[in-house]
C-alpha cells in the first residue's frame, strides 16, 4: 500500500506498530508510524481508518499524533476486529488512511478555562485535545478534567491522570468510579452527578464532553442546569462515523452526516437535529 495523506483519503498506507501499552483490562494504545515518520497530519478529535488484514477495518480517534514521530490509538475490545487488534504485536504492520471529521475547535476555544467531561474509553478523543492544550498552554485558561469509570481498573491513562496532569500549572483533576472497591479512597458514584458536586462556574468557559451517550446526556442536563449555554458545550458523536466520506448513508441525523459535518457538534447544532444523537 502507498503513503496516504490528507489529499488522499482513500488511499491506506503500511504503518508499523512501534509499541503498544495495556491502558486497562480491555483497552490498548497502539503507536503506529511508517518510515516516512506519521503517514498523515490529524487535528484532535479527527479520526482514522486502522485496517488489519483480513479481519477488516474500523474507525477510530486518534488519541495523540507526536509531531512527525508516531500517531497513537487507543483501542478497546469489543468485537471481531477489535480482538484481532488486542493480539498483534509490536512490528507487525496496519493499514491507515484519513484523517477523516471536523475535529475540535482549538483555535476557536482559545482565551478560555477548558472542562473536560469522559467517561470510560470516551477519554481517547479527548485526551488528544486535552494534550494540545497542554502543549499550547499559553493560549488556554484554568483547565478541569473529570473522568470516570466501572472501575478503577478501567480508568485509562493512569500516569497523566495521578501524576502528571494534576502538576500542570492551572489544572485540576478528578476521577470517579461507579461503585466502591477495596484499595479506592477516590471519589465514589456516577460522572454527571460528580459534575454536579464540582459545580464548575460556567463564565468563560467551554465544556467539552464525551463518554456512553447516556453519561453525554446527562452530563448535557447537568451542564444546563449549572448555566452553560449551548454554545459553551461541545461534544463528539465519533462512534456514529461509518465510512468517513458520507457516503454509505448510515451516519447521517436528519440532514447531517457526521463523517462529513462532525463528529464535533456544540449543543447548539445538536438542537437542530432529530433526537436520535
Amino acid at each position: 500500500m502507498p503513503n496516504c495523506n490528507c489529499e488522499k483519503p482513500l488511499v491506506p498506507c503500511t504503518v508499523e506498530v512501534i509499541d503498544i501499552v495495556d491502558e486497562t483490562p480491555d483497552i490498548k494504545s497502539f503507536y503506529v508510524k511508517n518510515e516516512n515518520g506519521v503517514p498523515f497530519d490529524i487535528k484532535p478529535g479527527q479520526c482514522a481508518m486502522v485496517s488489519h488484514i483480513p479481519v477488516g477495518e474500523g474507525m477510530f480517534s486518534c488519541t495523540w499524533q507526536e509531531e512527525n514521530e508516531y500517531l497513537q490509538f487507543a483501542i478497546k475490545r469489543t468485537g471481531l476486529l477489535t480482538d484481532e487488534l488486542h493480539t498483534i504485536e509490536v512490528g507487525q504492520k496496519l493499514g491507515v488512511r484519513g484523517p477523516y471529521g471536523n475535529g475540535f475547535p482549538v483555535d476557536e476555544c482559545k482565551g478560555q478555562d477548558m472542562l473536560f467531561i469522559a467517561g470510560g474509553i470516551g477519554l481517547a478523543p479527548l485526551r488528544s485535545f486535552i494534550k494540545y492544550c497542554f502543549k499550547h498552554r499559553e493560549d488556554y485558561g484554568k483547565i478541569q478534567i473529570l473522568y470516570g469509570s466501572r472501575s478503577a481498573a478501567d480508568l485509562c491513562f493512569k500516569a497523566e491522570l495521578f501524576d502528571l496532569w494534576p502538576q500542570i500549572k492551572d489544572t485540576e483533576v478528578f476521577t470517579t468510579i461507579d461503585n466502591a472497591e477495596e484499595g479506592w479512597d477516590g471519589h465514589v458514584g456516577f460522572v454527571p452527578s460528580y459534575l454536579e458536586e464540582i459545580n464548575p462556574d460556567p463564565a468563560g468557559k467551554i465544556a467539552v464532553t464525551c463518554g456512553p451517550p447516556i453519561m453525554i446526556k446527562f452530563v448535557i442536563k447537568a451542564l444546563e442546569k449549572m448555566g452553560y449555554s449551548d454554545e459553551q458545550v461541545i461534544t463528539t458523536l465519533e462512534m456514529r462515523m461509518k465510512c468517513g466520506i458520507g457516503k454509505c448513508g448510515r451516519c447521517n441525523i436528519g440532514s447531517e452526516f457526521i463523517c462529513l459535518d462532525g463528529p464535533v457538534f456544540n449543543l447548539a447544532q445538536l438542537k437542530k437535529l432529530p433526537p436520535e444523537w
